[in-house]
This record gives structure tokens, sequence and C-alpha cells, in this order.
């Protein structure tokens, strides 16, 4: 199936319609994200900083890019100036760096914080009990370049349908926690990104509001 194919035909599975839907792109050509834009799509995940910002000087000016993988502190720089949201923050050290890279570029960088979720050791994020220390220091509400707007999560990667609903489903509840809590200003509870090309109809049913699917659009990835 060609790729506009493959984006009818997941679109058609969703429980919630109103569920954005970021195309992972990573290691895909830009004549491949052409395909997915033709065909309506405009909100693009990268993992690898220097890919996201080749492709964004190459690529359509209305293309919302989002920066799904691990970021490190030393390569903001390079997205602030134009990244629409980024994922994985999972340290106050990474908050204060995207905070000065919004200064400079005078424009305020949306964020979702990342939660540790899965049974593995590999994944980042913030604990419960981290995050909720986070939201209680002072110097979080005083980042004036930053938007937190939500929470992202990725399960375990495993066969276990009901392990994958059971993390869902403790973020889901962690997030309706934090909606009706009272927190900073320039935090924002409305997205809720978790589900990815094998788990997404899961993450629909436990909430989510925001899925990333790459392979399932794509193909399998060009590493090189």
């Amino acid at each position: 199936m060609s790729i506009k194919e493959n984006l009818i035909s997941i679109k058609n599975t969703f429980i919630n319609p109103n569920c954005l839907l970021v195309a992972v792109s990573k290691t895909k050509s830009a004549e491949e994200i052409m395909e997915a834009y033709d065909a309506g799509i405009r909100d693009f995940g990268e993992n690898k900083v220097q890919e996201l910002t080749e492709k964004f000087e190459l690529l359509p000016k209305d293309i919302q890019w989002h920066m799904i993988g691990h970021l490190q502190r030393n390569k903001v720089k390079y997205l602030a100036p134009f990244v629409h949201l980024i994922h994985g923050v999972d340290s106050m050290k990474l908050l204060k760096e995207i905070n000065k890279q919004g200064e400079k570029n005078q424009r305020i960088i949306h964020c979702l914080l990342q939660v540790h979720i899965a049974q593995e050791e590999t994944k980042f994020g913030f604990s419960e009990a981290e995050l909720e220390e986070l939201f209680q220091d002072e110097a979080l509400g005083s980042l004036k370049y930053v938007k937190i707007v939500g929470l992202m999560g990725m399960a375990t990667f495993t066969e276990n349908e009901a392990q994958i609903k059971d993390e869902f489903k403790g973020l889901h509840d962690l997030f309706e926690k934090l909606k009706s809590s009272s927190l900073p200003k320039n935090v924002d509870m409305k997205e809720l990104s978790i589900g990815m090309s094998g788990d997404y109809l899961l993450a629909q049913e436990m909430g989510s509001t925001m899925v990333r699917i790459g392979t399932a659009i794509f193909g399998e990835r060009n590493y090189n």
C-alpha cells in the first residue's frame, strides 16, 4: 500500500477522531514526507536534531515539527527557532535550557513532560514523585519561555496488552489528577501523548490525545 493508503486505513481505525496523528518520519526522505503531507498530514516527528533541522530547511514551512527523541541540552539551540513541540522533557535542567533558548528566539516553546511508565530501564522520564517535586519547585513558574502542555509516555515493548493498558491507564490517571491540581501558570495539562504504531488503539482507549505513528505509515525504517 502507498503512504496515502496507509494513512487512510489508520485514520479509519481511530477510536477518537480528534486524536492528533504525528507521523514519525525519522530516516524517511523528503519525498516520502511529502507523500504524507499531500495526504493532509502537517505534524511530523523526528528523534535526531540534525535530521530534524535539515528537513525543516527542505520542506514546507506550515509543517509542525515534533522533537520526539531524547534531547540533549547542547542541541536545544538548533531547534528553538522553529520546533512546534518537544515531547520528551525529562529534567529541570533541560527545561531551563529550553527557556534560555526560547528567550533568545523570543518565542514560547511548548513541551511535554516524559513520565517513565515502562518496566524497561532504558526509557527516560520522571517518576510520579519527581513530577510532584517539579511542580512544587518555584523555579518552574519563572520559566517565561516554556509552556508545559501535557505528558508523554512510552509503554514497555511487549506483546502483553494487559500490561501496556495498565501502563497507559496509570499515566492517564496521573494526567487527570494533575489537571485538577493547582499548577504553575506556565503549565496547561491538555495533551496526553501515548501510543505508537503497535499500540495506538489501546492508547486511544486510555485517553490519548496524540499518537506517534511511523512504521504503520512509512514501512520499516531505513537504517544505513
